[in-house]
């Protein structure tokens, strides 16, 4: 049989925009907006400013554009800067199965790498649907959480692979970038451990980057290590164990695409939180917070081991922390009404109120929702109130979800919500009408052109 990375790369070079049914262009389209409404929203959040001003650095007139500037830098540090964008506030999409995903993490590196290569909007969406495709397919093969590494690690491949086929490396040469972009360097789950930093942001942007880097090395001609995965110290033996893909079953060929298996979020909160959240605001409405007496949560496994089940959870300092704090997010639903960024501010976070209640909160492990994940994201808000009353609420499906999808018109609400104030109103409308008839599009520099924010560098 032939290497893992030989196979991935035939894969990549062979599929094309013909390839792909409509729903799944169309579903492409609506990943595009959402990660460029999530990037605008970060736009100046301290890890977004600091990686835009190294990326602008490095000046380009060849390159790809820094979003919201009229620069261009190179294509990887144009792939880091405008990740972290994408990445920053955790309300970009997901994907949950043996390994959890934000596959737009390819996002940004296909879009440096299709304007620095000249492509056209067909060759982005396909470079965009292979992204995802690998990444997923990789993330139900194998679990790289359990052996203390982070989920990045799969971003570097599918990211090098989309990089690959835009730049038209061949087989080969993408094999070789397949090998490039995970030998130098695996990232650590400490990432996601504990009272969390910027850098949880900025790890699927860093790997990214280095897909970026390592198409380009293949490209030049530098060659990576052939068994990568299969070697004594590669990746399955160092990593994540032997595990093997079905080819046959990728999208494009007999099975169907991943992309439409991924979900959007309502809310900037890490996708665990949303059942809990859609929940509790249901209940808010019924509810006042000085009649609470205790809140109990009932939830899965993975939602109590990632977002309740550490101290740090339960005493968030930081943005990054609050948004993958369960007790949380639950709480600042149940006393605002709502869960928007403003929720997320260190004032807010640090507010005594809110602490109070996070006191009330008991979070509980339900085994028949552990049966139900990842199929089902159930979660039970129980609220009991000081005169005796019991209110509760159910959501195994949260807005967003495949089976509970949000609209085309929502999800061009949120791009037009979060660029408020950023980018004028008609750059906005036509950005819009290119990104739904993307694959219309001879080359796609005109559309970031469209991003530039006022005042902004």
């Amino acid at each position: 049989m032939k290497r893992l990375s030989n196979r991935l790369a035939e894969y990549a070079a062979a599929l094309s925009f013909a390839d792909l049914p409509p729903g799944v262009v169309h579903e492409t389209k609506r990943r595009l907006m959402d990660s460029l409404a999530c990037a605008l929203g970060a736009y100046n959040s301290p890890p977004a400013r600091a990686a835009r001003e190294i990326a602008l650095e490095i000046k380009s007139t060849t390159g790809a554009a820094i979003l919201g500037t009229a620069q261009k830098s190179s294509p990887d540090l144009s792939a880091f800067a405008n990740g972290i964008l994408v990445r920053y506030l955790d309300y970009n999409d997901t994907y949950l199965s043996m390994e959890p995903a934000h596959p737009s993490d390819n996002i940004a590196p296909a879009l440096a790498v299709a304007e620095a290569a000249g492509a056209d909007g067909k060759g982005l969406i396909a470079a965009i649907a292979l992204g995802y495709e690998v990444q997923c397919r990789l993330c139900d093969a194998a679990s790289l959480r359990e052996k203390g590494w982070d989920h990045v690690a799969y971003v570097s491949i599918s990211s090098a692979l989309l990089c690959s086929r835009l730049m038209g490396l061949g087989p080969e040469k993408s094999a070789h970038a397949v090998s490039l972009s995970i030998t130098p360097g695996i990232p650590l789950r400490q990432t996601r451990v504990g009272e969390l930093s910027m850098w949880k942001g900025c790890a699927g942007a860093f790997a990214a980057r280095g897909g970026v880097f390592a198409a380009i090395l293949a490209g030049r001609g530098i060659t990576g290590p052939s068994e990568v995965f299969e070697g004594e110290r590669g990746f399955f033996n160092q990593v994540t164990g032997p595990f093997d893909l079905d080819m046959d079953a990728f999208g494009g060929r007999s099975g169907d695409f991943k992309m439409e298996e991924t979900y959007l979020k309502y809310y900037p909160t890490e996708y665990h939180s949303q059942a809990g959240i859609e929940a509790s605001l249901e209940l808010a409405k019924e509810v006042r917070v000085a009649e609470i007496e205790e809140v109990n949560i009932e939830t899965y496994d993975a939602c109590v081991d990632i977002i309740a089940g550490d101290r740090s959870k339960w005493e968030p300092r930081t943005r990054e922390t609050a948004d993958h704090s369960l007790p949380y997010c639950v709480a600042v639903a149940l006393m605002d009404g709502t869960v928007g960024l403003e929720q997320f501010s260190e004032k807010r976070i640090l507010d005594p109120k809110v602490r109070t209640l996070m006191d009330r909160i008991k979070v509980k492990r339900n085994p028949e929702y552990t049966s139900l994940y990842p199929e089902a994201f159930p979660c039970r808000v129980e609220i009991r109130t000081r005169g005796g009353g019991r209110f509760e609420r159910t959501v195994s499906y949260p807005k967003g979800h495949p089976k509970n999808p949000l609209t085309d018109r929502e999800v061009e609400g949120k791009l037009e919500a979060l660029s408020r104030g950023l980018v004028e109103g008609a750059a906005l409308r036509e950005a819009i009408k290119r990104i739904w008839r993307l694959e219309e599009l001879r080359d796609i520099s005109g559309l970031m052109g469209l991003f530039t924010v006022k005042g902004g560098f």
